[in-house]
């Protein structure tokens, strides 16, 4: 089969047919989410975004229920202490040469966990009563347009989407009696719903201390009105209309962080055609997914991929706030959503957003740098506050604004979370080659972070490293948090972030700053192994206990400071960090650490061990919605959490698994297919986007690559390691060189080149 025909079917898959019905049931793609009945839990519920507003489709006791959200409902009083004279790092360190920490877990630890705000709040529900509806046939998730669609047997139907540009949903309705309307149902503040289960399985909203907010009803139209902590309020409006035997409604919501209503939106929306707002959002849909595409034999996988992917669109935009914990899908279950809904900078938010830049989805990326870029004030003023430094550290805990929430302060306060934020704007260049983002953005970031670093550091005996360390979580708050010896993690971050920052300085022409980054990144030590050769949490502290986070292996990955392409005593460290991670066990791992164990098996080119926990995170860590929930699910040893607090994050580091496994990049060599089972015999994929600016589709048939399509976006050298199985090959649109199996082509802007097994 040509490429052209797979990337056609590959595409046709995901391209699911219109709304129309067929004998009274949908037609669905194989990777759409499709159930008989209505799921009964919110966090299995479908779900729907835009960025801004999303909302999830579920049934609440006999009422079918669309949770609503916004991005920007935050409760933002300030955590206690964060202006008291004791957030600064050096009354934390006096406190842990002393070894009396309770202090400090008091201050900074105490307050996050017993305090209900600042925290994300959910928005409200619109519930239909389902009782004259009888059973359902089908409820179905169209990927492809962002459409779900709700069947009964007696022929009624439900379709209902967030519009992808603007912030409203739409539902239609056909088939059913006048009572089918919506009521407005706003959460409960003034009474606990539930026993009070702390941050990570939710706060009760009554503690906010919240007056229940008015509901106002009109013949056609609700307007839900809720006041905050301070100034904060929001407002939820929805309003419907029948027409031509239909019941057509639109729904918003708003906050005094914007100008707009909710009431005024929906009087506007119902204004204009239900068929033009379809067609746009349509539109954007089928534009994002025209972007990349996959091809792979194994269905779960690919399944799983596709729905990521999804997630990833609903719930990123150019101009909208980063993915927080949970999105725009914010617990609907009369309390705070787990971890308070914020955004957890020492994982979270960077897995979040690794999945952007293969899939060649810089511009959604870019709503995560915005706003790092945007909050650059709040940051410096903290970073100076805390550590007395110039330069720029992110809080590892912030609001929606980037104010620094507490917590466990080993990480909420660590001074190295800006490095590992840096390099989400290294790839964002990387990937774009975009001259004027490095100048203007990439390097004046890490510029400050790495200015940061240079002067929270210290020099002993030559060797620079930290005053006091510590690897996100291990020994979780208690006072051997800290490590008196720099850790790996903050090792890899530093080296990173001082590596980047010349590599950018170089290529800006600042010969004698590019200089003294390299200089400085001399200094540090070397990376503390094992008896057996594997990276350790720090001097004295082997990788002996089940983690969940993955601290110690980030030289590996995601920064790539140490990697297979390095030589063998890089792949004697890799290996044997990998075959201790294995031997210790994941006892103690969540869904996340399955995904990225799968990214770091693939960057070991391991393709059989990435799929299998990548399988094992899909099959074990996800409910039947693919949302991941931390625990394991399926009970089946692979881990002992079984809880399920549902957080993005492992989701959109399992696409980015499935992306190391059909290409890398990294090293500045193109690697296709360089880790995938061999059982893959016919895999494919579209304009997937690497280092330097390139798009790259390829096909494997029969366990032959026979076809490699390149799109040079900005020009410049080409390396290629040579995908195919000799040297019998052709290129056709450009001259080439081959040096040690790498083929090397210097390619202008917009050149597109193709390679084939000849």
């Amino acid at each position: 089969m040509k490429l052209k025909n797979v990337i056609a079917l590959v595409i046709g898959v995901i391209s699911i047919v219109s709304c129309e019905k067929k004998d009274d049931v949908l037609s669905f793609s194989k990777h759409d989410l499709v159930f008989d009945s209505i799921p009964k839990v919110w966090d299995e519920g479908m779900p729907l975004g835009n960025a801004f507003i999303g909302a999830l489709i579920w049934q609440k006791d006999n009422n079918l229920r669309m949770s609503l959200d916004r991005v920007d409902l935050w409760d933002m009083r300030p955590m206690e202490n964060i202006q008291s004279d004791k957030f600064s790092f050096n009354w934390v360190y006096d406190k842990v040469l002393e070894q009396n920490y309770k202090p400090v877990q008091d201050a900074f630890d105490a307050p996050y966990d017993q305090n209900p705000a600042p925290s994300k709040l959910p928005g409200a529900a619109l519930e239909f009563n389902l009782a004259k509806m009888g059973n359902v046939s089908q409820i179905g998730l169209q990927l492809n347009n962002a459409v779900c669609h709700v069947i009964w047997e007696n022929g009624a139907h439900l379709e209902t989407f967030v519009h992808a540009k603007e912030n409203v949903g739409w539902f239609v309705v056909t088939g059913a009696d006048d009572s089918f309307i919506p009521e407005l149902v706003p959460p409960v503040y003034e009474k606990s719903e539930g026993k009070d289960d702390g941050p990570v399985a939710g706060l009760s909203l009554s503690r906010l201390g919240y007056t229940q907010g008015p509901v106002t009803k009109t013949q056609n139209k609700i307007v839900y009105d809720q006041k905050g902590w301070g100034d904060f309020y929001y407002q939820t409006a929805v309003k419907w209309k029948r027409e031509d035997e239909k019941l057509i409604g639109v729904w918003a919501i708003t906050s005094s962080m914007e100008s707009e209503k909710a009431e005024d939106i929906v009087d506007d929306a119902l204004t204009s055609s239900i068929n033009n707002a379809k067609t746009e959002h349509t539109e954007w849909w089928k534009d994002y997914w025209s972007l990349s595409s996959i091809n792979i034999p194994d269905d779960l996988l690919e399944k799983q991929y596709y729905n990521e992917m999804y997630k990833f669109g609903s719930a990123t935009r150019y101009n909208s706030y980063p993915i927080s914990l949970q999105a725009v899908w914010t617990a609907d279950n009369g309390k705070l959503p787990p971890w308070k809904g914020d955004y957890h900078h020492d994982l979270n938010t960077q897995l979040s957003y690794w999945p952007a830049y293969t899939s060649n989805r810089l511009e959604q990326g870019m709503g995560y740098l915005n706003t790092l870029w945007n909050q650059r004030a709040i940051h410096k003023s903290y970073t100076k506050k805390f550590y007395g430094t110039s330069g720029l550290n992110v809080p590892g805990v912030t609001t929606l604004i980037g104010e620094p929430m507490g917590g466990w302060i080993q990480y909420a306060f660590s001074p190295t979370v800006s490095a590992w934020l840096g390099h989400h704007f290294y790839m964002q260049w990387k990937y774009s080659m975009d001259r004027t983002f490095l100048k203007e953005k990439a390097y004046p970031y890490l510029k400050d972070v790495a200015t940061h670093l240079e002067e929270f550091s210290i020099v002993k005996n030559g060797i620079r490293t930290l005053p006091l360390s510590s690897s996100p979580e291990i020994y979780d708050n208690s006072i051997n948090a800290w490590f008196k010896d720099i850790t790996n993690y903050d090792l890899g971050c530093v080296s990173f972030a001082f590596k980047a920052a010349s590599e950018m300085a170089k290529e800006l022409g600042l010969k004698e700053e590019a200089k003294h980054w390299e200089t400085l990144r001399k200094e540090l030590p070397a990376y503390d192994l094992d008896e057996t050769g594997a990276l350790t949490f720090a001097k004295g502290h082997p990788y002996n206990i089940s983690h969940r986070h993955f601290s110690n292996v980030m030289a590996i990955h995601p920064f790539g400071n140490l990697d297979w392409s390095d030589g063998e005593a890089s792949q004697k460290i890799i290996k044997a960090t990998i075959d201790k991670l294995e031997k210790v066990g994941p006892d103690f791992w969540t869904g996340y650490s399955y995904s990225w164990f799968g990214n770091i098996r693939a960057r070991a080119l391991d393709g059989e061990g990435a799929a299998r926990y990548l399988r094992d995170f899909a099959s074990s860590f996800c409910l039947k919605n693919t949302f991941h929930v931390n625990g394991d699910q399926s009970k089946t040893g692979k881990s002992k959490f079984l809880y399920r607090p549902f957080t993005l994050e492992g989701n959109f580091a399992f696409a980015a698994g499935i992306q190391e496994m059909l290409i890398q990049s990294h090293t500045g060599i193109i690697n296709i297919f360089p880790a995938i089972p061999k059982s893959w015999k016919d895999v494919s994929f579209n304009d997937l986007r690497t280092f330097g600016a390139f798009l790259i589709s390829a096909e494997k048939i029969n366990g032959t690559v026979v076809s490699v399509k390149i799109k040079s976006e900005k020009g410049g050298e080409l390396k290629l390691y040579n995908p195919f199985n000799n040297d019998s090959f052709k290129v056709n649109g450009a001259e080439y060189d081959i040096k040690n199996d790498i083929i090397i082509i210097e390619t202008i802007e917009g050149q597109e080149i193709e390679l084939t097994q000849s």
